[in-house]
């Protein structure tokens, strides 16, 4: 890989209000320089419309460094130059792996080329189990472990008006203007998070029943206490709330 540069540069949001640069060594420079481009480029063209280099600052006091995307070409362009200089380092980009991902409010086309082949354009892709979609990611952090939820009326609504929030915000909608969710969900192509609750519910539930015995989720899944319960009314089991 030749002789240790200075490094790469990649920015990525972190909790003390900034974005953290961090350097990583061993890299030839030229594709040090391509890689830190192309990633400054991925960074302005999904969070910040403006142009040119430099740093913005965006709510909540986050300060965004980017390179000035400003529309697809210049992203064609820095992926080109991307993919030249992997070619010079001796690597090649898997063009199977690769997706191409828009973040709008309404559907863009944005087709984008590695040699003759188009990367596909898609809408959702995963990347180390968490789901990332067009409306940004929220759905991992609202639901996190809900496939053990009991949904009680409280969470439902919970779960809802946090959902309607965030898709409000991206549809550029306030309770003001009284839009039905129904409308705002069919717009921007969203199925209702309950039910994609319910679905991966009743996946596990199939998941637990076909496990063999001995395996630690079934067992507890099947398992009736012996003991007296306190008094009061008994809380609601999953396994009764499922079936």
């Amino acid at each position: 890989m030749g002789p240790p540069s200075r490094g790469l540069t990649t920015c990525r949001r972190g909790q003390g209000g900034t974005w953290n640069v961090t350097s990583l060594v061993g890299k030839e420079p030229e594709l040090v320089r391509e890689v830190e481009k192309f990633r400054l480029d991925i960074v302005g063209l999904t969070s910040t419309h403006d142009k040119g280099s430099g740093t913005s600052l965006l709510e909540r006091a986050w300060t965004l460094y980017h390179s000035g995307v400003a529309d697809a070409c210049d992203l064609q362009r820095s992926l080109y130059r991307f993919a030249t200089a992997c070619e010079a380092a001796g690597m090649k980009i898997s063009t199977s792996k690769s997706e191409a991902m828009v973040f709008n409010r309404k559907k863009v086309e944005c087709l984008l080329r590695v040699k003759e082949e188009i990367l596909p354009q898609v809408e959702e892709f995963k990347y180390l189990g968490v789901l990332f979609t067009m409306v940004k990611i929220f759905v991992p952090t609202l639901t996190y472990g809900h496939e053990l939820w009991v949904m009680t009326e409280r969470t439902r609504s919970r779960v809802q008006t946090a959902e309607m929030s965030f898709l409000r915000r991206v549809a550029g909608l306030s309770l003001r203007d009284r839009v039905r969710s129904s409308a705002i969900r069919e717009e921007l192509g969203v199925e209702p998070l309950l039910l994609r609750v319910e679905k991966s519910q009743m996946r596990w539930l199939g998941h637990l029943v076909r496990m063999p015995p001995g395996r630690l989720p079934g067992e507890v899944f099947r398992a009736c206490s012996s003991s007296r319960r306190p008094p009061g009314r008994p809380r609601t089991r999953w396994r009764d709330y499922v079936s």
